[in-house]
């Protein structure tokens, strides 16, 4: 079909007008919006297209006033395939083949809900990890893991899924599927909650039967918590194991058995922390653990290649524990054993003391909240006779009285590493102050001496704290004068002890 000439005449007319229309200048402020009018001619417009550049100016006012509008130009093709790869990153993550620059842009648009399947072993950088953390936990210390977002997520990540597992109910894959993921990042794992199995309904039993029995104190379960021992033995970098065998916020549906660490449990246990060449530190506070299990616990620990810190404090250990603990001393490089809020009395000390003796590695013992008198007393301060490594004693909340303060006075001016000693919640007397202030007088190097709530006068502890402050100003001036910085292994002293 041929064009009629009439009807391209008409259309070459009207876009003359439309470019004369849009290249017209602005309006003027302070004038009317409408452009002025057109000069006519001897030939008039055709009618056809007056409605035409009507249109046409009010479209062009429209566009002028509306904010969002913008004449953008189209993006980069640079831009358009990074947010291709990120709309497509779990299905085709492309990361590695990418420049720098590049990959910085893409993993700064990432959703940190993306499988770990696919971030875990691809992405190391550490902003993704911490929008990550961020997202999921509303507190974050990462000071906690080595400074490293990345090993946060998982350590904190695989304590969760340990926290929730149910033993029979829980499939065991959620956990072990994890392992391939995070055993090159977790270095510690701390779990504050072991769920137990979920008990089915008992029948009926005779009326004899006490309300006290029906709790099942004494009876262990069929099964017991989750076992460690696959799991640690895929982590090759694990330094630090701290756990605790209870249920938090268990609230109307509390049993004894929430807080029972069985046999079964402690034997696997063992064997874990046995296998672990690389642990550092392990700790299992708040789990009744008594001297049965305290010895089963110890043994597999003699020899142990590694083992730094051992911490079992607040359980049900007694005498037989305590001597299970100083044949420790002698068969570990332990430097840190907490023994404080259990059973403890003289014989476990005297034993303790024996050990302590003769040790060279350890730097830290506490004892408190324990009850082993003055006996006891005695012995650890006849240790500290000859033993040339520990700097901080805390024997708080141990029934001392005089005669201990009287031995600690004799042994202070020859002992030369002790740094920081607690004899707070005792019954050490005036006459005791007094004694330790003569000690004190010829001691150069204790830092910090807590004597709170020890019967001891006013005057001995403001005596005492002026032979402290005299040996932290000297201790300054050798560290200056040497040029390096010398920092015991001390445990955190409380504001208001003595200096």
């Amino acid at each position: 079909m041929q064009d009629n000439p009439a009807t391209l005449s008409n259309l070459g007319s009207r876009s003359q007008s439309t470019l004369n229309i849009l290249h017209q200048p602005p309006a003027v402020s302070g004038t009317s919006l409408a452009p002025p009018p057109l000069k006519t001619t001897s030939s008039s417009t055709p009618a056809h297209l007056k409605p035409k550049s009507a249109n046409v100016r009010r479209m062009r006012r429209i566009i002028s006033e509306d904010a969002e509008w913008s004449l953008a130009i189209v993006p980069l093709l640079t831009e358009l395939c990074i947010q291709h790869i990120v709309q497509n990153f779990q299905n085709n993550p492309i990361l590695k083949q990418l420049l720098p620059e590049h990959q910085k842009k893409v993993l700064s648009h990432l959703p940190p809900d993306l499988p770990l399947t696919v971030t875990a072993n691809l992405i190391d950088d550490e902003s993704y990890w911490h929008r990550c953390c961020i997202k999921r936990w509303p507190l974050c210390y990462v000071a906690k893991h080595g400074g490293s977002w990345k090993r946060m997520f998982f350590e904190r990540h695989l304590e969760s899924l340990l926290k929730l597992f149910i033993p029979g109910t829980t499939d065991p894959s959620v956990i072990l599927d994890l392992l391939p993921l995070c055993r090159n990042y977790v270095r510690r794992i701390q779990v504050d909650q072991f769920l137990p199995p979920v008990r089915l309904p008992t029948p009926p039993q005779a009326e004899e039967q006490s309300d006290s029995g029906s709790e099942g104190e004494g009876n262990e379960p069929e099964k017991d918590h989750y076992q460690l021992q696959t799991l640690v033995a895929g982590l090759k970098h694990l330094e630090e194991l701290d756990l605790v065998y209870g249920v938090k916020d268990c609230g109307m549906n509390f049993e004894w058995n929430l807080f029972l660490f069985t046999l079964r449990d402690c034997h696997s246990l063992a064997a874990t922390i046995k296998a672990c060449h690389t642990l550092k530190i392990f700790r299992l506070t708040r789990s009744k653990v008594d001297d049965d299990k305290a010895r089963i616990l110890i043994r597999s620990l003699l020899d142990h290649p590694a083992l730094e810190e051992l911490d079992l404090s607040h359980n049900l250990i007694g005498d037989r524990g305590a001597r299970a603990a100083a044949k420790l001393l002698s068969h570990s490089r332990l430097r840190v054993l907490n023994l404080s809020n259990n059973q403890l009395r003289a014989p476990g000390a005297q034993s303790l003391a024996h050990a302590l003796a003769h040790n060279t590695n350890l730097v830290s013992l506490n004892l408190r909240l324990n009850c082993i008198e003055d006996e006891g007393g005695q012995a650890i301060a006849h240790a500290l006779e000859t033993n040339k490594c520990l700097t901080t004693l805390h024997l708080g909340g141990n029934e001392l009285s005089e005669p201990t303060a009287t031995l600690l006075s004799q042994v202070l001016p020859v002992n030369t590493t002790l740094t920081s000693l607690n004899l707070s919640c005792n019954h050490i007397g005036l006459d005791g102050g007094k004694q330790l202030l003569e000690g004190m007088s010829d001691n150069k190097t204790i830092l910090e001496f807590d004597l709170r709530l020890s019967d001891v006068s006013q005057e001995s502890e403001y005596l005492i704290g002026q032979v402290l402050h005299a040996n932290r100003e000297a201790t300054r001036q050798r560290t200056l004068n040497s040029g390096h910085f010398i920092s015991p292994i001390t445990n955190n002293v409380p504001e208001n002890s003595v200096g």
